[in-house]
């Protein structure tokens, strides 16, 4: 955990004292003052830094990862000197900041959250990442401001005191995540969005935004291998500058994804000895051998690898008796035992696990906007070359299917509710939650005019909420999770191909993977799950007690909650309001005063 606290009427701070806890008062009336408590995940990472100076005038405390450090170093070279290359991601930030100001982020790609006290300009400047993979949360309380990495320790400061946000907790129970980046479970408590920066001073709080998701035109290369070749490097890049020292795990399924990430990650590393891997898969409930073929690819990379049942682990009958919080409600609570015993077994593996998310949002098949942008612009060759290439990596197999369904009858579309009716109606109608929803939709922009439904993707809260998915899981074990795919250089090419052809199943990725993984692997059409894994456990081990009643009346009717025999998506969105009811139950209350909290490991 890290920390800063600022006195914004300039008085000196008194800061508690607790055991293995490092902290730096500074200012010229010790107005300000950096903390860290040390995790064990931070110390076998290195992500994590201690209080950092920098010519007695910077310091710098903070969770960092930087991309691109080569490019970085040569720029900063001047002020670096002969120690540059061994100098850290936490020193390079601050000779960034050092010598561009609050325009070092600009500079800056990568996994990171920080906070910098510059002693001449007597102000504390925070930052987080692009995507926000890494959090910052921060609040007021009276003159004091608070800012760290953990939203339980910004609560229990008495950032929490004022209450619960109502439309962050409307939003957990229609849509799991918030729709608002900036919104967190308490009112007075707010979370850095990604791409943004605060500055505090005796002038106040500024908060800017230094980075927006932009890719304005397709990117046309001169030959279809051209993209290949580039998707393949851009990768390695990014895998690279992600190794540990020692032994790297994959999570990886049967799918095109991971086992490409796997590929990469043999290749960068050249010893497939480093690389291991691990792969969940069901043969109860339904089996779509993600074992055989994640065993296939294994065998044909040279790597080892772990497979584990997961058939009941989506969901476990005792979640709300195993003693673990999570600092937001979250639906991951109710397996989250499970995923601490296997991330625990992962732990004992590797530190640093890769993951495969991005490329089903990235590769978004847009083909109609696409299109339908290159006839608004009158391109006519690149749109004939379009249907052209559509055509062919369509293929007989593809068209086959799209004249099949051509005879098939569709269903009659069943409209869903706009809000579940189980909530409570003063508590809808005070919200105004029927305009909410239709207003924000999911909360990502679908203005693009060709690749709507990827970039919806990614300005949307949604990955917000999975990067503190991974942060909880990071604090039931000691796992790190890092995402290749989203290293910017990755993401942007992938927005950038034109959709056609290269978004159709994916194929970039399934060119760029021929003769470095088994056919049948390459080949492998999109599997999704048969059924809805957790709702078929749920109906099995029947509903949750619901605690926390009497203070989740105000937002749900418990009695109108459906039963049993729902609709698998109208079962899990009722989970949710056990959660919260679960949650509301366990929250501590917040403190009196200052008073140093952190979670620890539940293991």
């Amino acid at each position: 955990m890290f920390a800063a606290l600022f006195n914004f009427d300039g008085a000196p701070l008194a800061v508690p004292g607790v055991e293995g806890l490092q902290r730096q008062v500074l200012g010229a009336s010790g107005q300000a003052a950096l903390l860290h408590l040390p995790s064990e995940l931070g110390r076998l990472t290195g992500e994590e830094t201690g209080i950092e100076c920098l010519a007695d005038r910077y310091w710098l405390v903070g969770r960092m990862r930087l991309d691109d450090r080569e490019r970085l170093r040569a720029r900063l070279a001047s002020r670096l000197g002969p120690d540059g290359p061994v100098v850290t991601d936490a020193g390079l930030c601050l000779h960034a900041y050092a010598a561009w100001g609050e325009g070092c982020v600009d500079h800056l790609a990568g996994d990171f959250a920080f906070v910098v006290w510059d002693e001449a300009r007597q102000c504390l400047f925070a930052a987080g990442d692009r995507l926000g993979k890494r959090t910052l949360f921060h609040a007021r309380v009276g003159a004091l401001g608070l800012i760290g990495d953990s939203l339980d320790w910004i609560a229990q400061q008495g950032g929490g005191r004022a209450g619960l946000d109502e439309y962050w907790i409307a939003d957990f129970l229609t849509l799991s995540w918030s729709r608002e980046f900036h919104r967190t479970v308490y009112r007075d408590v707010s979370r850095l969005a990604p791409g943004h920066s605060l500055v505090w001073s005796a002038a106040g709080a500024r908060l800017s935004r230094y980075w927006r998701l932009e890719v304005p035109e397709p990117l046309y290369l001169d030959r279809p291998g051209a993209y290949t070749e580039r998707f393949r490097d851009l990768l390695a890049l990014a895998v690279a500058d992600r190794l540990p020292r020692g032994k790297v795990g994959i999570a990886m399924s049967g799918g095109l994804d991971s086992t490409a990430l796997a590929a990469v990650t043999v290749s960068c590393t050249s010893d497939p000895r480093r690389v291991i891997a691990h792969c969940e898969h069901y043969e109860d409930l339904m089996h779509i051998e993600e074992d055989r073929f994640a065993t296939m690819a294994a065998r044909h990379l040279g790597i080892d690898l772990s497979i584990e049942r997961f058939d009941d682990m989506a969901y476990d009958p005792q979640w709300q008796s195993r003693g673990i919080r999570s600092a937001e409600p979250t639906p991951e609570i109710v397996n989250a035992a499970c995923v601490r015993d296997i991330n625990l077994g992962l732990s004992r593996r590797a530190t640093v696990w890769l993951e495969g998310e991005g490329p089903d949002n990235a590769l978004a098949f847009d083909r109609d906007a696409y299109l339908a942008w290159l006839f608004r612009r009158r391109s006519w060759r690149r749109l004939f070359g379009a249907v052209f290439d559509y055509a062919a990596v369509k293929g007989v197999g593809g068209w086959t299917q799209t004249l099949k369904r051509r005879f098939v009858r569709p269903r009659d579309p069943v409209d869903a509710p706009v809000l579940p009716p189980w909530l409570n109606p003063a508590f809808v109608e005070r919200l105004r939650l029927v305009e909410r929803c239709r207003d924000l939709g999911e909360g990502g922009d679908t203005s693009h005019p060709w690749h709507p439904g990827a970039m919806a993707s990614f300005t949307s809260p949604i990955w917000t909420d999975a990067f503190t998915g991974y942060d909880f899981q990071e604090s039931l074990a000691p796992v790190c999770w890092r995402h290749p795919f989203l290293d910017l250089r990755v993401l942007h090419f992938m927005l950038s191909v034109p959709p056609v052809p290269w978004a159709w199943k994916k194929d970039l990725i399934r060119k760029a993977m021929r003769g470095r993984l088994p056919k049948p692997v390459v080949e492998r059409p999109k599997t999704p799950l048969a059924i809805n894994v957790r709702a078929e456990l749920v109906r099995r081990h029947g509903s949750p007690a619901f605690l926390g009643q009497a203070d989740v009346g105000a937002y749900v009717e418990p009695g109108s909650l459906p039963s049993l025999d729902a609709p698998p998506n109208v079962l899990m969105q009722s989970v949710n309001a056990y959660v919260l009811g679960h949650w509301m139950a366990s929250v501590p209350l917040p403190a009196a005063g200052p008073k140093l909290y952190m979670p620890v490991y539940c293991g």
